[in-house]
Parts: structure tokens; C-alpha cells; sequence
């Protein structure tokens, strides 16, 4: 299992990775069970009003949240590729520059993961 973290704008999101013999979650619109590497994590975007507001480069952003995107790979450098692609991604979509989104992959058992994030 990897825990893939985007920052940028003093905020950060973070997925989970699961890899060839784990298991990964099941739910609606949830890949093939058959995909070796299994991508889970939130989408989201701004709105003028509503949804939970979120501090962002020390502005106030109304931030509206999608159901859980999961997306299935065939190997763990493309699995890899995709979630820095969608984190850049999410927080583009609530005006932080992609290039300023700083992504960390750690790599956990998922027999020990307690639910906590580090």
C-alpha cells in the first residue's frame, strides 16, 4: 500500500494506493477487482457558495467534494503516474498552480496501517 500526498497552498490531500495482492476498497463505480494497482482517492472543486470552506494560500475557498474516484492500473509506475496526475489535478481545480503541488509516496504495510495518517 502506498499513501501518495499532494501539498500546495498549505492544505494537502492524500490517496491511497493499493497494490497487487491487497485489497482494495469495493464500492459503486469502484475499477475491476481484476487490476493489479488500485488508485482511491477524493475529488473536489471550487464553488462560488456552499460546500466546506478551506484555507488555501491564506484565502477562504469553497471547496464541493465528488464521490471517491478509483481508477485500476496495470503497473505500479503508471498507477504511480496517475495519482500525482490526479492530485496536481484537484488542486488546479481550486486555483493552485500545478506546479507548485510537492508530492510524497510512502510505501506502508497494509497489515500494520491503523487508519491514521502520519
Amino acid at each position: 500500500m502506498l499513501l501518495i500526498y499532494g501539498r500546495a497552498g498549505g492544505t494537502d490531500l492524500t490517496g491511497t494506493l493499493y497494490e497487487r495482492g491487497e485489497d482494495a476498497p469495493s464500492f459503486s463505480g469502484a475499477p475491476d477487482e481484476d487490476a493489479p494497482y488500485v488508485w482511491v482517492c477524493d475529488s473536489f472543486y471550487e464553488v462560488e457558495s456552499g460546500g466546506q470552506r478551506q484555507r488555501v494560500d491564506g484565502e477562504t475557498v469553497n471547496v464541493a467534494f465528488e464521490s471517491p474516484v478509483a481508477h485500476g492500473f496495470e503497473t505500479r509506475e503508471r498507477a504511480v503516474d496517475g495519482a500525482r496526475e490526479h492530485l496536481r489535478t484537484q488542486f488546479a481545480r481550486i486555483g493552485v498552480s500545478e506546479d507548485d503541488v510537492e508530492i510524497e509516496v510512502v510505501e506502508r504495510d497494509p497489515d500494520t496501517y491503523d487508519g491514521s495518517v502520519p
